[in-house]
């Protein structure tokens, strides 16, 4: 009989053609570099070929490599179903559970309902990863994450998709700004390079141009920001105004500043939602975390507007 790879050397090789370095990849699996390599070298012994050209310290995955590291992924996915498959006899929303989130989200949205979840669900172990809406994707479909808390719409294949809520967009801008008027806060009316925006990459970015009908290039801004804090301390020091979800409002992004936030209308805004894998079996369990969001977010609007 053949030997086989482990699974421990596939999910190395497979950080490792990602990564493109032996440290930085041993760092990403909790493993000393020299136990790294070595899991490396047993795999290209099992396999008995070449994986990865090791030359002046530079790695370079080879050609069959690469071919290598496609299948491990879905060898990857495949143990992370048959996993799914086991706990699908279990209580829902107990055991380990990988959610990825986005950074315009993520800090809003967490601090009010991990203490909510924790408390409705103790034996929920939740593992948090906090990246751009493309790298958690990216992760969901390696397996890395079993589900993910985005913004859409978003291009996505080989999903379920579970819409939560509206998240409204918001005008904010310096209260003293002389660059919008707030009673006729038209795109139009705006002047040329006002609009400040995150830089590429960020959906809430493509949300916002889509959204608030942002359709004059010449009114957006050359000048990115790489966060939201940053966004909203360039708008603090009135170099321009920017468009906010509703989420953010009253959180402490804004605490200490200057700005002034308007509603835009009803139909501007970018859609919370669930995303995971559609050949998962924890679908059902999915949905229920989906509802538990949803009512957590919606009761702490009321609770704000009643305060």
């Amino acid at each position: 009989m053949n030997h086989l790879p482990t699974t421990k050397q596939l999910r190395y090789f497979v950080a490792l053609e990602q990564i493109g370095h032996f440290g930085k990849a041993a760092d990403a699996c909790f493993v000393s570099q020299p136990a790294f390599s070595v899991a490396i070298r047993e795999l290209e012994s099992t396999l008995n070929i070449q994986l990865v050209d090791r030359t002046n310290k530079n790695v370079t995955v080879t050609s069959l490599g690469r071919q290598i590291a496609v299948q491990a992924r879905q060898v990857l996915r495949d143990l992370e179903e048959l996993v799914d498959i086991a706990q699908g006899n279990q209580q829902p929303l107990t055991g380990k559970l990988k959610l990825g989130v986005i950074p315009t989200i993520a800090p809003f949205l967490l601090p009010r309902l991990l203490p909510a979840l924790r408390k409705a669900y103790p034996d929920l172990k939740l593992y948090l990863k906090e990246d751009l809406t493309e790298r958690v994707y990216a992760r969901l479909m390696d397996g890395e994450l079993d589900i993910i808390l985005i913004a859409l719409p978003y291009e996505l294949r080989n999903v379920s998709e579970m819409p939560l809520f509206k998240d409204r967009f918001y005008l904010a801008h310096q209260a003293k700004s002389t660059l919008v008027n707030p009673d006729n806060h038209q795109v139009s009316e705006l002047p040329e390079d006002s609009i400040l925006l995150l830089e590429d990459g960020h959906c809430l970015r493509d949300h916002a141009l889509s959204a608030c009908s942002i359709k004059n290039a010449d009114k957006v801004s050359d000048i990115t920001a790489t966060s939201l804090l940053t966004l909203v301390q360039m708008v603090d020091a009135d170099l321009g105004v920017t468009y906010l979800p509703e989420m953010a409002i009253g959180s402490a992004l804004l605490k200490n500043t200057r700005i002034k936030t308007t509603p835009l209308d009803k139909d501007s805004f970018r859609e919370i939602g669930l995303v995971w894998r559609r050949a998962s079996t924890r679908g059902d369990e999915f949905e229920l975390l989906g509802q538990f969001i949803k009512q957590n977010y919606l009761s702490g609007k009321t609770t704000s507007l009643s305060e």
